[in-house]
């Protein structure tokens, strides 16, 4: 069964799980309400700067680039243009689905009981629930309204 995995939002958090699900083997979906990607980064003015600097607001493995210096607060454009960098040095966008934007999920399987003992198998190894339920996902087209139902298998 594929390992299929719902991730809303595609700002930093977003950008970092599809990155790292995909290198443990899982096949993400980012559902993203906007046109592209960065989160708030998009709906600020382009006076808005970073309150640190580079050094502490950058991915591990993924340095700015070069024009923005290790000393400067980095503006919205800046910030946006190098989480899109990002994404497409790791090939992220095929995951993307732009203007989608999720309202609401649903776990459809065992009993409430059932799932407050399969909590118990939670730990990091991959099964936070039986293999009973299926999680369904509703998504609307931000541009024709349109409502589509996802389900995802455990």
């Amino acid at each position: 069964m594929e390992k299929r995995v719902a991730i809303i939002g595609a700002g930093i958090s977003g950008l970092l799980a599809c990155k790292y699900t995909l290198e443990k083997g899982f096949d993400p979906i980012v559902f993203e309400s906007e046109e592209g990607v960065g989160g708030l980064w998009r709906h600020t003015t382009e006076f808005t700067k970073l309150q640190s600097t580079i050094s502490t607001y950058q991915f591990s493995d993924f340095p700015w680039h070069s024009s923005v210096k290790e000393e400067e607060s980095p503006n919205s454009q800046q910030t946006l243009h190098y989480l899109n960098s990002y994404a497409q040095h790791f090939s992220l966008f095929p995951y993307i689905k732009f203007n989608s934007k999720v309202m609401d999920i649903d776990y459809v399987g065992e009993s409430s009981e059932e799932m407050m003992e399969t909590w118990e198998l939670w730990g990091g190894n991959g099964r936070p629930f039986s293999s009973k339920g299926t999680w369904h996902i509703g998504v609307q087209d931000t541009k024709n309204f349109s409502v589509e139902k996802w389900v995802l298998f455990r």
